[in-house]
C-alpha cells in the first residue's frame, strides 16, 4: 500500500501514525482520509499492537482542519458525502480495540479538532491552539464536533466555542477538559510514548473491554450501564490474562501478560 499523506511505524507494542502534509498544515481531505482508514485496517488485524499514537508532521499542526481547497465547491450531496466519510473513520478510530493517544504539536482546528477527540486521550503541547471555526467558514462542524465537543466539556462550553469560532490555548484546552495533559513541544513524542508503554504493559483484554464499557455507557442510561460492565467485568474472568494478574499479585512476583 503506498501511503502518500499518512506516515505508520511500529515501536515495540505501539503504533506511531502522523498525518504527513506539514505545507498544508496536515489538513484532512479525501486522499488523507482514505489512506488513515488503510492504516485502521493494518493496526486492528495486528495483535502486538497495543496502544496509538496519532500526530500531524512538523511543529506547527496536528491537524488544521479539512482541506478547504476541496470543500469550497462541493454541492450539498458532495458535503454529505465529505461528512459520512469523516464520521465513519473517526468513529472507527474512537471504537478501535487499541487505546489512542493524540499528541498535538500544534493546530488542532476544525477537522483537527474533531480528529483529537475521536481519541481517548490527548496530549498537547505548550503551543497548541484548539477550536472548531467552522461557522466562520459558513457551515457547521463535520467530522463530530457537535456530538463530541459536548460531550467533553458540556452543552454550555462547546455552543459557545461553536457559535464565536473562538480558538483556546492548551492552558484553556485543559481547564475545560479538552485536553489530559500539556508538556513541552520537545517532550511531546517522548510523553505520548511513554504513556502508551505504560498502558501497553497492563492487561491487554482489561484494556480492551473497559475502552468499550466507557464508550458503551456514554451513551445510555446509568442502569443499562452498568449490567454491560457486569458483563465485561464477568468477561475478565475468562481471560488467561486475569489468571496471571491475579495470581502475579498474590504471588509477589512481576506479571507477564499476553494478548487475549
Amino acid at each position: 500500500m503506498e501511503l502518500k499523506n499518512v506516515l505508520f511505524e511500529k515501536e515495540g507494542k505501539i503504533a506511531i501514525v502522523t498525518i504527513n502534509r506539514p505545507k498544508a498544515l496536515n489538513a484532512l481531505n479525501s486522499e488523507t482520509l482514505k489512506e488513515l482508514d488503510n492504516i485502521l485496517d493494518i493496526i486492528e488485524n495486528d495483535d502486538e499492537i497495543y496502544a496509538i499514537v496519532l500526530t500531524g508532521a512538523g511543529d506547527k499542526a496536528f491537524v488544521a482542519g479539512a482541506d478547504i481547497t476541496e470543500m469550497k465547491d462541493l454541492s450539498a450531496l458532495e458535503g454529505r458525502r465529505f461528512s459520512i466519510l469523516g464520521n465513519k473513520i473517526f468513529r472507527r478510530l474512537e471504537n478501535i480495540e487499541k487505546v489512542v493517544i493524540a499528541a498535538i504539536p500544534g493546530f488542532a482546528l476544525g477537522g483537527g479538532c474533531e480528529l483529537s477527540m475521536a481519541c481517548d486521550i490527548r496530549i498537547a503541547s505548550e503551543k497548541a491552539k484548539f477550536g472548531q471555526p467552522e461557522v466562520g467558514l459558513g457551515i457547521t462542524p463535520g467530522f463530530g464536533g457537535t456530538q463530541r465537543l459536548p460531550r467533553l466539556v458540556g452543552e454550555g462550553r462547546a455552543k459557545e466555542l461553536i457559535f464565536t469560532a473562538r480558538i483556546v490555548k492548551a492552558e484553556e484546552a485543559y481547564n475545560i477538559g479538552l485536553v489530559n495533559k500539556i508538556v513541552p513541544l520537545e517532550n511531546l513524542i517522548d510523553e505520548a510514548k511513554a504513556m502508551a508503554n505504560l498502558i501497553a504493559s497492563q492487561g491487554p483484554a482489561a484494556i480492551r473491554l473497559s475502552k468499550a464499557a466507557i464508550n458503551r455507557g456514554m451513551q445510555c442510561d446509568i442502569d443499562t450501564a452498568l449490567m454491560y460492565e457486569a458483563e465485561v467485568f464477568g468477561e475478565c474472568f475468562s481471560t488467561e490474562d486475569q489468571k496471571e494478574g491475579m495470581t502475579a499479585f498474590v504471588e509477589k512476583r512481576d506479571k507477564t501478560f499476553k494478548n487475549n
